[in-house]
This record gives structure tokens, sequence and C-alpha cells, in this order.
């Protein structure tokens, strides 16, 4: 049986930042990263739209609000210290029509509220930044930015384990045995035991959360599907465009990325995945899905939301729909401009009162602590948001 003094469930970006503060603040502390499948970052840092967010669109006083924008500070230290790739290229939000007008004005308060460098811009304005986007009103935000979280994690995990830290791999973690002093956690690749164990599972973060404590929250999937556009096609969007969000609904509508590559993605639409990793519309597990539609507080969100969420299954089945979509911000996309990219799973905390977790929400025990909600901006966030989590388990051994 291996021992150490944290072990880390998950090696996406959460977990490894974790383990990247503890390597830098207690030095002397033993520590195993276990990760599940055969690589690092495989599900949603992996699969994450590379954006480092400002902070714009988060509550003030929030933990996303407080947590991101010290997050993108670190996060652009630790890529300048490390030699990766990063690009503060600004985005526009962008008001089409007079009714969004209130709500844009909503964001730039936030903005103003959150420390955001940010200002309302009109269609002259726009057309300078963003040539083919179409607008009546927006806001720029020139510290947004552009990122590969995959090159950031694969430095991380060099820092690491060059600091003496494991990574172990292929070791998903079955069941966990909290005692009064230590943690016995059974594995795919064996036993280990911790004095402190940190749950950063992602999109089974409260199936591990169960193993030592009831979680307050269920985990419910949404599928983020993508285009992206053809090369002769990217010169329509110079850097990021996205619309004004739906009001109270969690995620930000279909808007154009430019990558760290130069690449350009178109999305996500938003749609319930059939499974917790359903990357293609036909993957499905039956469980998963039973237990979803079983959470009385997912109908809640259904009568909610059915009118967005009707729109989001329709641009799903329908390429049509989600070019007009699209053409809403820059007109001249069209449909042979768009060739399928591969989608992501959003792992969306959902409360038994039917609300959708909209910030950060950790829960704890004296030997565990469980992330139990870390959407975006959380890759933006994670060395933030890892530091947060070794102060929480200082508190237990100081």
């Amino acid at each position: 049986m291996r021992s150490s003094d944290i072990a880390i469930i998950g090696g996406g970006i959460i977990g490894l930042a974790t383990a990247y503060q503890l390597t830098r603040l207690h030095p002397g502390k033993k520590i195993v990263v276990l990760e599940k499948e055969q690589t690092l970052a495989v599900h949603q840092t992996g699969r994450n739209s590379g954006v480092l967010h400002s902070g714009i669109y988060y509550k003030p006083g929030s933990m996303k609000a407080i947590n991101c924008r010290e997050g993108r500070l670190a996060m652009e230290r630790f890529c300048s210290e490390h030699g990766i790739d990063y690009d503060i290229c600004g985005k526009v939000i962008v008001a089409v029509e007079e009714k969004e007008l209130p709500a844009l004005d909503m964001i730039y308060e936030r903005g103003q509220a959150n420390g955001v460098k940010c200002e309302i811009i009109g269609m002259e304005r726009l057309r300078e930044l963003e040539p083919h986007a179409q607008g009546i009103k927006a806001i720029h935000v020139p510290e947004a930015g552009i990122i590969d979280y995959k090159q950031v994690c694969e430095r991380m995990a060099q820092q690491i384990t060059g600091h003496g830290a494991e990574i172990v791999k292929a070791a998903k973690v079955k069941n966990l045995d909290v005692r009064d002093d230590t943690v016995i956690l059974e594995t795919t690749a064996g036993t280990f035991q911790s004095t402190y164990v940190v749950n950063c599972a992602g999109l089974y973060s409260d199936k591990v959360t169960a193993m030592s404590q009831k979680p307050k929250v269920m985990i419910v999937p949404f599928r983020g599907e993508y285009y992206e556009l053809e090369p002769e096609a990217r010169h329509l969007c110079r850097n990021l465009i996205y619309p004004v969000p739906e009001p109270g609904f969690p995620f930000l509508g279909v808007h154009f990325t430019r990558m760290i590559d130069g690449s350009v993605e178109c999305g996500p639409n938003a749609v319930l995945a059939l499974a917790r990793e359903g990357y293609r519309k036909t993957d499905f597990n039956l469980s998963e899905l039973l237990q979803t539609l079983s959470y009385p507080a997912f109908w809640k969100i259904v009568l909610r939301y059915w009118r967005v969420g009707a729109g989001e299954m329709w641009r799903s089945l329908s390429k049509r729909a989600f070019v007009r979509a699209l053409q809403r911000l820059v007109p001249d996309i069209r449909m042979e401009h768009l060739q399928t990219a591969p989608a992501g799973i959003r792992a969306q905390a959902l409360a038994p009162d039917g609300q959708l977790v909209d910030d950060f929400f950790i829960q704890e025990t004296d030997r565990v602590v469980n992330v139990c909600n870390a959407p975006s901006p959380a890759a933006t966030a994670s060395l933030n948001i890892g530091r947060l989590i070794v102060e929480k388990l200082a508190a237990h051994w100081e």
C-alpha cells in the first residue's frame, strides 16, 4: 500500500493546479495525483474553449468573480515563467437587438464592480475591432485572452513531478474508507493510503463526494457542440465575439473563439448529454441518464428553461439553425464555412431546489475536500482555486 500526505483525485487542471500549489507552498508534503485515464486533461480541461476569462460576467463578491480576476493574473505569470503561449487579444460582447441592451448594461456594471477593464462601444468601433460582426452596441473587454490549457497541464505536471510529487494514471478511485487519522483509497491501480484527500473528479465529483459524505448537489452533464471555421473563412473572426447571454441561464450562447493555433471555433450550444462522458450524440449510459431523469430538481429546470432548452436542442439537430444563430453576430457566415469540431461536456451542479449552481462550490470533512462545482471560468481561475484548496487543507494540519 502506497502512502501520502495528500491524495488528489483527478488529473484535470483543478487537480493539477492544487498539486502544483501544494508543492510550492508545502514542499515537505508527500503528494499523489490519481487520474483514471491513461493521459492527463482528457475531459473538461482538454475540451476547453481555451479562453482566458476576464471576470466580467460574474456576480461581484462571488467566488467566480474573485478567483477569476486573481487566477487570470496568476495564469499569465505561470505562462510567462514556463514558456507557454497565450494572447491577450480582447473580446467583444455584442447586443444585436434593443431588447438586449439592459442585459448588456448589467454585464458592463458587473465588469466595473469586478475591476475589469472594459468599455461600451458603438457600431463604428465594433467594426474596427471585428469588421464582420453585426450589432447596435457592444462591450469591448481588452484583457480577455486565449491559451492552450492542455499545454498548461503538461507544464504543471512537469513541475509537480519535478518537485517530488507522484502522478499515477489509470487509477480510477472505486471507494474511500475514511478513518480517524487516514483515508484508504481503493483504485484500479491498487490501494493508496493518505492523510487527506482532495476530490477534483469533475464530471464524477458528486459520485466521489458520496464516498465520504452526502453530496449537496448532483452533476448534470451538458454537451457543448461546436463547429470550426474552414481556413478560408477564419478572417470572419479576428478574436472573440460573444452574444449577450440569456439572463439567468448559466451558458453564454453560441459565440466565436479564435484559438491559440489560429483556428476559430463556433459554439457551443448546450444540450443534456445522455452520458457523463457522452461526447457524441450516440453515446448513452442508461444508469447515468436515469439518475438525471429521476432527480426531481432536473424537471424544475426543464420547466423553467424549456423555451431556451428547446432552442438548444433544435440547434443540435439542425446545422442550418446553428448557422442562423451564428449569423446574428456575423452575417457573412455560411453553412459551407463550418466543419464539425469535437464536443465538450460541462459538469453542471444542480441543487435540490432546482437551481443551477452558478458559483464554485466546495464541500469538506476533516479528511476530504470535495470540489463539487467548478464550471467556467475554472480553468482561468485554476491556480487561485488550487491555492484556496491548499488553504483549506492547511487549516486542518496547522
